[in-house]
């Protein structure tokens, strides 16, 4: 979309959504009435946790002192209230990759199944006895 320009929000519109986010609210709701992405607003709120309001930086080149504010930020000790978040997303990603890994396993057998009923398929059949053919048994000849 030639001429498409991208909204700039300001570092207090983006800390009054995650202090909503925060507050309990729902983050599609709160996307859908600010039109934003969701995926936007967790990435606020991942920036607000490490650091703070300093780290809801407004779009494009960031002053020297604001830049080196926000790595320092970054690279520090995350708050509890983080870690909690944190936490919690490790136990949701560790249950989904159980359940993945489950899939994965069973469609790994399903695949070994049709494999082998595709081969069984391909094959030439079996010589019966047909017109003229031995019999499969001789007769008693007494």
């Amino acid at each position: 979309m030639p001429g498409r320009r991208f909204r700039i929000f300001s570092r207090q519109f983006k800390e009054a959504a995650v202090r909503r986010i925060l507050a309990g609210e729902k983050i599609r709701p709160v996307a859908a009435e600010l039109r934003v992405r969701p995926q936007l607003l967790y990435t606020w709120r991942d920036y607000y946790e490490q650091g703070g309001v300093d780290a809801l930086v407004p779009r494009g080149r960031p002053l020297k002192e604001v830049a080196s504010a926000r790595r320092r930020a970054l690279l520090q000790e995350p708050s509890p209230q983080a870690r909690k978040y944190r936490h919690a997303g490790r136990e949701a990603r560790d249950s989904r990759l159980v359940e993945l890994e489950r899939k994965v396993g069973q469609q790994a057998v399903e695949l070994d199944f049709f494999k082998a009923a595709l081969r069984h398929v391909k094959a030439p059949p079996r010589p019966s006895g047909g017109r003229g053919g031995r019999a499969s048994s001789r007769s008693s000849t007494r």
